[in-house]
């Protein structure tokens, strides 16, 4: 599969972001990931992923990782709940998996560049890590005192949004299992993200989309991976 690159400069700030989702990748799982990947800058995971390929990717590029849970390998997601000891909760939501950060319902800047989280997908047979479209909704309002923080002392709500689910509409399928979030498209509108980066949808053919505008932010399908290339090319 072949690496496309979409270019943004941000405050100056030049980065190369890589994504991935669902799937192994064969180009990312080998022993010449350092030479293909070695300006990656940070790796955006959306979900449906095993924590021993993370492992694998953190290890290899010595890069941060931060994550959301979806629909599978869910087994561990009781370490990154809050509890009352305060040492524990950094200890399980920050370095669980060497050092992968797990960003559901969460905010986090790197080098500048502010992400948010949202694991999950629509509720389909009340298995681990499903949600209607109300509950994702209040899971997103949970965002919102940090992301008017951030317009107001950083000027922006958020860089990235980052999802396991797409948006009702765009990417999504008709069954419910693979239906997109109406929420996503609430939050498009008023918060401005310049990315969505979702997983979940399948890419089984070179024609399928991968990238789609919608309000000023651009929804990207990370299924195995992809590359965001914020570099000296078309700056804004």
């Amino acid at each position: 599969m072949a690496i496309t690159n979409i270019r943004l400069k941000l405050k100056g700030v030049y980065l190369k972001i890589l994504c991935i989702s669902d799937q192994i990748d064969p180009l990312v799982y080998t022993s010449s990931i350092k030479e293909r990947f070695a300006d990656i800058d940070f790796v955006l995971s959306a979900g449906d992923l095993p924590f021993d390929y993370l492992d694998f990717i953190i290890s290899s590029l010595n890069k941060p990782l931060f994550f959301v849970f979806g629909n599978h390998f869910t087994d561990k997601m009781n370490h990154f709940k809050k509890t009352w000891n305060t040492a524990i909760t950094e200890f399980n939501e920050e370095y669980y998996c060497c050092g992968a950060v797990h960003l559901g319902t969460k905010i986090k800047v790197e080098r500048d560049f502010i992400i948010a989280g949202l694991g999950g997908c629509m509720r389909y047979n009340d298995g681990s890590n499903q949600y209607t479209d109300f509950q994702m909704f209040m899971e997103a309002v949970k965002l919102i005192p940090k992301l008017v923080w951030n317009r107001l002392f950083r000027g922006r709500f958020l860089d990235i949004l980052l999802t396991h689910a797409p948006p009702r509409g765009i990417h999504d399928k008709k069954d419910l299992c693979h239906t997109g979030f109406k929420t996503y498209l609430w939050f498009m509108k008023y918060f401005k993200p310049r990315y969505l980066v979702h997983g979940h949808i399948h890419l089984y053919d070179l024609s399928d989309v991968r990238c789609t505008k919608c309000e000023n932010t651009t929804v990207i399908n990370a299924y195995s991976h992809y590359v965001i290339d914020l570099g000296e090319g078309n700056g804004y």
